[in-house]
This record gives C-alpha cells, structure tokens and sequence, in this order.
C-alpha cells in the first residue's frame, strides 16, 4: 500500500512596516527590512536568498503594504510582482498570517507554511532550512503548531521568552511549551539565561494551513476566520483588530509546540544589532559605508552617504544620513522612539 504524498511546503515572510528604530537612516519608503543591516544587501533580499532551496519561487510569499511593492521589487530582483501579497490595512501579525493560511489553503488545502519576518539575521541558512523541513514533518506527524526557539545568549529585555514544557513524545530537540513570557526587565532576563530552561521566541513559525485557521477560530473570536474561509478578505481586515498572533493564538492554544533552533538568530531591531551582524575590529568598532574610527573602543559608525569619522569616543552609535547626523549611546539604542517623541515635527520621520 503506498503512502500518501507529503504536504508540500510554503514560505511567507512578514516585510510591513516603518522601521522608525532605524531612523535616521529609515523612513516610509525605505524602512529597515531594505536597508543594508546586516550585510551588503537589504535585509529582505538576505531573507529572500536564504529561503531558495527550500520553497519554489511559487510557494514563496511576501506580504507587506501598498506604499512598499514598488520599493520591494527594486531592492529584491528575485522577487516577481505576483509573489506579493499586499494587506488592505496593516493590521498585525495574527491578521496577516492567518490570510496568507486562508489563501494557501484555497489553492494547496493542507499544505503546511513556514513564517519569516524581513529584518532577521539568521546563519548558517542551510541549518535554518532544514530545521524549518523537520519542524514541517513535525508540524504534520503530531498536529501543533511549531515555533523555533533559539537558545538565548545574553540577558536581553527586547525579546519574549519560551519556557519549555516537557519533550514532545521523544523528539529531539521538540517541547511542548509551558508559556510563553513577555519582554522581561533585566534581572528576570538573567535569570533566565542561568536557568537554561527557556528559549527566546524568534517569530519563526511552521503549522499546517488548516491547524492554524482552525485554533484561531477555537481561541480568538476577535477574529472573523469565517469572513476569510469564505473568501471575505476586506471584510476580514475591515473588521479585524490589530492583534499579534502569538496574543491572539499562540498564548491561548494547548497545541503549541518549540524546536529548538541550532542556528545563530538576531532580530535586528535597533541600531545596537549592528554590534552582532557586522564584524568588529580589534577594539570592537563596527564601521559600515566611508566611516573610520581613531582611537575609539566598542563604537558603530554607519554612514549612508559622505563621510564619518569619530576620534576618541567609546560606546557610541553614530549614523550619517542625508542632511542629518544621529550620536547616541550604545545603552540607549532601544529607546530610540523615545527620542524621536521629542524631536522637532519637521525632524521625524515622514508617515
């Protein structure tokens, strides 16, 4: 007797957005996921070219906003315009993921999809691909749904965490989780990486179309899955709050699982991630564009046009940006929305 065919594989990466924690650099038309963060290329363009192998280019889908397909085509040639799935409104992650699993399952019912976001750094991809192939396998053989989680190395206050429940049914590497647990203060974060029983929660997520649709009708009747299995998607977004889909699904259901990831992650959410995705010198700069730093310890330079040097600074950020220079403590990198409160209305970035 033959066995039936493997569900076949999709890839959708989340690329909406602004970016403003990469101002002065970002802005609407250009937020970070199409800048040059964590290598020469944009960062969409990373995510894109880790992905080939994995899914054919028909079963790859960017879901972004209606200011950004034109900029997305430019910056990422790999990508065709139909491979672009453009929100009616941004509306957040649950919203999202949960349409591109209502239009997968239209065209390819039980296919399985993997999420990406655009601005994450992840190497080496091959490990990345095949731990996304063995979450899927996972995924189909005990219907949940799958996070990667990777092993935190440092005690950081800007990711959720993951406490792992017990081994799922002995599989390597596979948990069941416990709860997921919001961005701690710094002493629980400590905490955290001394207890080793945690991973950080990536956003990296593999489930069955179907399993999917179906727990978010189960637990988040917020959300108008019936207006989506029905082909409603304006009515869908039209009524949809924004919600992110760990909130709206993932805290709730009991059909959760992690794989732990066996691959370097960063999501590069601040200016601080340039120390972690760039090479630093003997002294621990990190310098990007015609930037050079003297006598200075532990210092970022990014200069996106022009020239940029600093003398004798130590922990310091600096981007050079059009008209505009921004020099900010290392420490302070995360708050930068804090500043941009502040600023001048004609110095923020356009909305």
């Amino acid at each position: 007797m033959s066995s039936s065919p493997s569900p076949s594989l999709w890839a959708v990466i989340l690329a909406g957005g602004v970016g403003s924690r990469f101002w002065p650099v970002s802005r609407p038309d250009r937020p970070k996921q199409l800048l040059p963060l964590a290598s020469e290329r944009p960062l969409l363009r990373d995510a894109v070219l880790r992905l080939a192998g994995l899914v054919p280019p028909e079963r790859l889908r960017v879901i972004t906003g209606p200011s950004l397909v034109e900029p997305i085509l430019t910056a990422v040639p790999e990508l065709a315009r139909d491979q672009l799935w453009v929100e009616p409104r941004a509306a957040g992650t649950a919203p999202a993921l949960l349409w591109a699993a209502a239009e997968i399952a239209r065209c390819d019912p039980g296919a399985v999809f993997a999420s990406f976001h655009a601005d994450h750094a992840i190497h080496p991809a091959e490990t990345m691909r095949a731990q996304v192939r063995r979450a899927a396998e996972l995924a189909v053989r005990h219907r949940r749904l799958f996070t990667l989680g990777a092993p935190p190395t440092r005690p950081e206050t800007g990711y959720g965490y993951i406490r792992l429940g017990p081994q799922l049914d002995g599989e390597e590497d596979a948990y069941t989780v416990e709860r997921f647990v919001e961005k701690p203060d710094r002493v629980t974060a400590e905490a955290f990486l001394r207890e080793g029983n945690v991973l950080w929660n990536t956003g990296l997520f593999v489930w069955r179309v179907e399993d999917l649709l179906d727990e978010a009708e189960r637990h988040a009747p917020e959300l108008p899955i019936a207006a989506l299995r029905a082909g409603d998607v304006a009515g869908f977004f039209a009524t949809a709050p924004t919600m992110a889909i760990d909130h709206a699904v993932l805290e709730r259901s009991t059909r959760v699982a992690v794989l732990r990831s066996r691959f370097a992650w960063d999501d590069v959410g601040a200016w601080d991630a340039l120390y972690r995705t760039r090479p630093p010198d003997t002294d621990g700069n990190v310098t990007v564009g015609q930037a050079c730093a003297v006598d200075c310890r532990g210092t970022a330079l990014y200069a996106e046009e022009g020239r940029l040097v600093a003398f004798g600074l130590d922990n310091v950020i600096a981007v050079r940006a059009r008209d505009l220079t921004l020099v900010l403590a290392r420490e302070r990198a995360a708050d930068l929305k804090a500043l941009l409160a502040k600023l001048p209305p004609e110095w923020r970035p356009e909305r």
